[in-house]
């Protein structure tokens, strides 16, 4: 607490918002938050969710509504305990790992990667030298689009997944966002190896148990042990159901980590605090500033009049209408959760929703309405329906073929041996042809996964490809390339084609 005698410094003109909130507003707008979750829950039919406020360094308001599994009629109802998956609002977290860490003079932002990971490459060499940790979490390195998911889709481990990260093609260095799970990873990984432990532990020992986290884990065997654990939906058929259990653990500094909104209000605290605990110092102001606030434009403004939107490192950074900053982050697991938080530094407000449904953007709705609530008093708009198509493409299956019958007049397939056998891609490792029960099948993968082949035309497959990357119903063809022999020199599948590497050649 400041003390009466020292003089309180003039905020900074960059620093006045644009509208004042009233005394007691922020009161209020936490007033009328359950009767806009139940409603917001009654309108989707999500299964579970959970909330909680924090204001200054308080708790104000925690509550969970619905279930943590609508298929099992024993399941508990879902509590300011319960504990969900955070998808990519761990980012967030582990970025405030990171930020102790540089407070604590271990690592600093601008650190090189290769100081922590020498053997750790991108496909430029000048750039592989020059990144830093900050490039990474700020997803400005160069590498493409969620580059490396295709990978762990397929079984690969974290280390197998950084290693190979050097055969993607890169963007501009430092100048074009693009967000990426394993790079966010890689820097956690250099983190970690500069404090001589792993990054689960690492987070364990300088954020969870200072915060008293009890409920907070980056290891996914931590998150199923629970017994007050949020089971993920996805929706088929019409309906919720739990059918999946996503398993993150190959990038748990940018998707594992698993909490409850109790553990996250303790988070929020020190955040709104500027990294104070308790009123102690935690993490130092000057380490964890860089992390909130505008690193890179992560969306241009499309008119003079638009806000761009800005990425700092592993937090969304953002103007509000009322002139007032703000930081956040969404989480989200197409196998079943939708995750948020939100913080109005000025305002010294922040609000965590969590969800365990696959992502339509309830929980950022439900924010915006109370943020709304607490700058201006009132919501402007129907904030979910705005945020339904933004969110669509979650829901979208993949692949050219889908909903697509094979051509009338297809062409016959050579007899199985012309595909048969084994072919080798540096990014994806080997594929195999092989004749399995009801025809031919092809494996991908560490763990061999075996996809049932069905004929298109001439020598063209498809296979379904479902998981974390690819909704339900998403269909890729597998093209077969001949050149002189009798048999297919190359393979092509075209779902993993994204970064074009999904060309496979026959070894």
């Amino acid at each position: 607490m400041t003390n009466s005698s020292t003089p309180v410094p003039a905020p900074m003109p960059n620093e006045i918002p644009g509208v004042a909130i009233p005394p007691g507003q922020v009161a209020a707008a936490t007033g009328k938050l359950d009767e806009l979750a139940r409603a917001l829950r009654e309108r989707t039919g999500i299964p579970g969710m959970a909330v909680a406020v924090v204001l200054e360094n308080q708790k104000v308001f925690a509550q969970g509504y619905g279930v943590c599994n609508n298929q099992d009629k024993h399941s508990a109802e879902v509590n300011e305990d319960t504990v969900f998956q955070l998808a990519s609002v761990s980012k967030s977290i582990g970025a405030t790992v990171v930020a102790h860490e540089v407070g604590a003079q271990r690592v600093a932002w601008n650190d090189r990667v290769t100081q922590y990971l020498p053997w750790f490459k991108l496909s430029d060499a000048w750039v592989s030298t020059q990144l830093t940790l900050a490039d990474l979490y700020a997803h400005r390195s160069g590498l493409p689009d969620h580059g490396g998911d295709d990978l762990e889709e397929l079984g690969y481990d974290r280390a197998q997944i950084l290693e190979r990260l050097r055969y993607l093609p890169l963007h501009p260095f430092r100048s074009t966002y693009q967000y990426t799970n394993f790079g966010v990873t890689a820097a956690a990984e250099a983190v970690a190896t500069a404090a001589g432990v792993d990054w689960a532990t690492l987070s364990e020992k300088v954020l969870y148990r200072p915060l008293q986290m009890d409920r907070t884990s980056s290891r996914h065997a931590d998150f199923m042990k629970r017994g007050n654990r949020a089971h993920g939906h996805i929706r088929h058929d019409g309906a919720y159901v739990p059918r999946y259990q996503r398993q993150p653990d190959a990038q748990s500094p940018a998707g594992g980590v698993s909490s409850s909104v109790n553990d996250m209000a303790k988070w929020l605290a020190v955040l709104i605090e500027n990294g104070a605990l308790r009123g102690a110092p935690f993490i130092p102001a000057a380490a964890l500033l860089p992390a909130i606030t505008p690193r890179i434009v992560s969306r241009a403004a499309t008119s003079p009049n638009a806000r761009a939107d800005t990425y700092g490192y592993g937090f969304n950074v953002n103007v509000q209408a009322s002139g007032r900053t703000d930081f956040n982050h969404s989480g989200a697991f197409g196998l079943g959760a939708g995750t948020a938080f939100a913080v109005i530094p000025s305002a010294r407000v922040g609000i965590v929703v969590l969800t365990n449904a696959a992502p339509i953007g309830a929980a950022e709705a439900l924010i915006a309405e109370f943020m709304e609530l607490v700058q201006f008093g009132r919501i402007s708009r129907d904030w979910f329906a705005a945020y339904q198509p933004l969110f669509a493409p979650y829901a979208e299956r993949a692949g050219t073929l889908v909903d697509r019958q094979p051509p009338e007049n297809a062409a016959p397939s050579r007899a199985p041996g012309a595909y048969q056998g084994a072919y080798g891609n540096p990014y994806f490792g080997d594929a195999h042809v092989v004749e399995g029960q009801s025809g031919l099948e092809l494996v991908l993968g560490p763990k061999a996964m075996r996809f049932a082949m069905r004929h298109w035309d001439g020598d063209r497959y498809v296979i379904d490809m479902h998981g974390e990357n690819y909704e339900e119903g998403s269909v890729s063809a597998i093209d077969f390339k001949f050149e002189d022999g009798e048999t297919a020199a190359a393979l092509m599948v075209e779902l993993l084609d994204t970064n074009g590497l999904g060309t496979f050649v026959r070894r």
